[in-house]
């Protein structure tokens, strides 16, 4: 089941001689439970395009289609309601509310839309990211690796068609950053969560389904998990 299109993706910014073209053509799909990668250098475009994905950006031209509904063809209104119920977010800098704890930290999202959180799928996130003994701990009391979890647990709770993470582990150190991105494949399995990950990082690749490379705005498709190929 296709969770997510991308044709013919472009962004430009600026004109004449200050135009640049951050985007180029990108197309691209993902199925349903696919974890992706997407690497390359700083300024290469990775980051535009989540960006555009995510509805945080809008590009200059193309199509953008996250479980058959067309993003760009809704009102703004529609689209926000629809990135909040759909699309999770990872930043690297994790974003955390410093009053709330853990466990307010990952319902945050349903709380904002005015849903009830489901006591047992709060109680399986905080297991599968072993953070049930610190579910009362605030954001101050956790290490970075903790708080980039109940990042990811904010992100599961929602139960979205897609999961966006913009460096997850940019703040992290080389254990940390293995912890998060196995995090990020158990919950790709175990909820079946199609996931999209930027990262300059190509050693965080070799867990994940699919790896795309973005080089000046241009994306190629790496296929399945080839260290090989990104070496």
């Amino acid at each position: 089941m296709e969770i997510l299109r991308v044709e013919n993706l472009c962004k430009t910014y600026g004109k004449g001689e200050a135009e640049v073209n951050a985007l180029k053509h990108v197309s691209f799909s993902l199925e349903k439970g696919e974890f992706a990668a997407v690497v390359g250098e700083s300024g290469s475009g990775k980051s535009t395009l989540l960006n555009c994905i995510g509805a945080l950006d809008t590009p200059t031209s193309g199509s953008i289609f996250i479980d058959r509904q067309n993003l760009l063809s809704m009102k703004e209104e529609k689209r926000t309601i629809f990135r909040r119920r759909n699309i999770g977010f990872i930043f690297q800098s994790f974003q955390l509310v410093a009053e709330l704890d853990v466990e307010q930290n990952i319902m945050f999202p349903l709380l904002l839309d005015y849903r009830k959180p489901e006591p047992d799928r709060v109680d399986e996130i905080l297991s599968l990211l072993g953070l049930a003994e610190r579910r009362h701990h605030l954001p101050s009391q956790l290490s970075g690796g903790q708080q980039q979890r109940v990042a990811i647990g904010r992100a599961l709770i929602t139960h979205p068609k897609l999961i966006l993470a913009d460096e997850p582990t940019g703040n992290l150190d080389s254990k940390n950053s293995h912890d998060v991105i196995d995090m990020l494949t158990s919950a790709s399995r175990r909820f079946q969560q199609t996931i999209l990950m930027i990262t300059h990082n190509n050693n965080l690749t070799a867990l994940v389904d699919r790896v795309f490379r973005v080089s000046d705005g241009v994306l190629t498709d790496l296929g399945g998990t080839a260290n090989e190929t990104l070496s």
